[in-house]
């Protein structure tokens, strides 16, 4: 182990390399069993006398922290030596205080168990993702020629895979984009990180969709924004209830967030009409229209643009896992110099192995393999909840309209007297896992996904779910 030990001025040498020593042992920085360099190779560092450090040695060894053995070498004595006095200490709580806007933002809760029955939302079946086919995709990036060169690379991604992005969305979404339009993210929120940098300062008007994905209202409001709510019908988002000094409209308008419905091609029409006048950049964030069951897909926003006011944004956390962190912004020619240079000095350009692998994904065809066969897998699990919440939940909740996605969302019936949050709570008890649509600012319902839940535990999940309902 190589010991970091600082000697300043001339005082005791010996305490000082004891005192440090004792507390990086007590601190666990230092675990029992870890040798110690030889006392001549460490005096020969500090440009001390070896003796010095042999005192040092000597004391620690004398009360029990070190374990001295003839031939072999100083080692961190056994744990129950050291538990005796050990002591785990942080560093200064120090009263520097960030933002205020920053003690309102919670990060989400991790190392939680996985419940009996997972209806949590925006969580894909990482079952079905080809693991064995994407370890041979890796390991191919991973040979010594293709980390050449060593030095910083473009920051809007590895080029193979925009060129590909370009692809599969053109093909998949009707989008339209070139390799150069397309800039590589660590997953949808980073996306969403740089727009906001490029476009939103403080004081801002940013409009967002209400119920809609709060990560995205509380990192425009970090900004300084002046975040609003703007209602979503069964249209999508009411384009008349617009602020009209927005400098930014957030949509998710294939599949809305929460609820479920598409934007009707009206309100699309009437929203980019809308951002023209204005001025306003509208953001469309496509996070998991490539999962259908029914009905052909209207056409996304940016492919109706013809002003280059939308910024569209994808990901493949849902596609395939959130670990990969990998997603994607299609932006107009106008953003792209500046949003590559907050890419820039965000982190540069991210994994390129990964990103090289995703690459070979796409063009080999997996994919697309693997879209299609998840969509079976899923449509499986969306009818069977639909089914239940139309058979047996009847009295209770109303399913909203959906043909695409990972998750189903139901509204409480008017003449129902029901209490949602105590129906969630109880429900999680019993190893339930279902979320209130109020998480995201809507009435009074339920949202379930079906990414992580097999299909064969749906039924006993639900019939579960009944009973505390009851």
């Amino acid at each position: 182990m190589d010991v970091h030990v600082t000697l300043t001025g001339a005082g005791d040498l010996a305490a000082s390399i004891y005192r440090q020593l004792h507390d990086a042992i007590l601190d666990g920085r230092l675990r029992p069993g870890e040798r110690l360099p030889p006392t001549r190779e460490l005096a020969g560092r500090l440009d001390v006398a070896r003796n010095t450090v042999v005192v040092a040695y000597e004391r620690l060894t004398a009360e029990g922290f070190l374990d001295a053995r003839v031939g072999a070498g100083t080692y961190v004595a056994h744990p129950m030596a050291v538990a005796r006095a050990r002591r785990r200490r942080s560093a200064p709580a120090g009263d520097v205080r960030p933002r205020k806007v920053w003690e309102s933002v919670a990060t989400m809760r991790t190392g939680v168990p996985d419940p009996a029955y997972d209806f949590r939302v925006g969580v894909p079946d990482a079952d079905l993702f080809p693991l064995a086919t994407w370890r041979r995709l890796v390991a191919g990036e991973l040979r010594a020629a293709t980390l050449r060169p060593a030095g910083y690379r473009d920051p809007a991604g590895h080029e193979g895979l925009r060129d590909a992005i370009a692809r599969h969305v053109g093909v998949a979404r009707a989008v339209r984009a070139r390799a150069d339009d397309v800039l590589v993210t660590n997953g949808a929120q980073q996306a969403l990180d740089l727009i906001g940098r490029v476009l939103v300062g403080p004081g801002d008007t940013v409009a967002v969709e209400a119920p809609g994905y709060p990560p995205a209202r509380q990192l425009f409001h970090s900004m300084g924004a002046r975040v609003v709510g703007v209602p979503v019908d069964a249209e999508g988002l009411d384009v008349d209830a617009l602020p009209p000094d927005a400098r930014l409209v957030y949509v998710t308008p294939s599949h809305q967030f929460p609820l479920g419905v598409p934007m009707s091609l009206g309100r699309r029409t009437a929203l980019l009409d809308w951002a023209a006048r204005r001025g306003a950049v509208v953001v469309e964030d496509d996070y998991d229209s490539e999962f259908r069951f029914s009905d052909r897909p209207l056409e996304p926003l940016q492919s109706l643009d013809r002003a280059g006011r939308v910024v569209y944004v994808g990901t493949f956390s849902k596609t395939l896992l959130p670990t990969l962190r990998l997603g994607f912004l299609v932006a107009p020619a106008s953003l792209r110099p500046a949003l590559r240079a907050a890419k820039q000095l965000t982190d540069w350009h991210g994994d390129r192995t990964s990103q090289g692998a995703l690459a070979r994904f796409v063009d080999s065809g997996e994919l697309a393999r693997h879209v299609r066969k998840a969509t079976k897998v899923y449509g499986e699990r969306h009818r069977l909840i639909r089914a239940a919440l139309r058979d047996d939940f009847a009295a209770w909740l109303r399913p909203v309209p959906s043909v695409a996605g990972l998750h189903v969302c139901a509204l409480a019936q008017p003449d129902a007297t029901v209490d949602i949050g105590r129906w969630v709570d109880r429900a999680g008890v019993a190893g339930v896992a279902v979320e209130s649509l109020a998480t995201y600012g809507g009435p009074p319902g339920l949202v379930l996904g079906y990414g992580a839940i097999r299909a064969a535990d749906v039924p006993d999940g639900l019939r579960l779910l009944r009973r505390y309902v009851r």
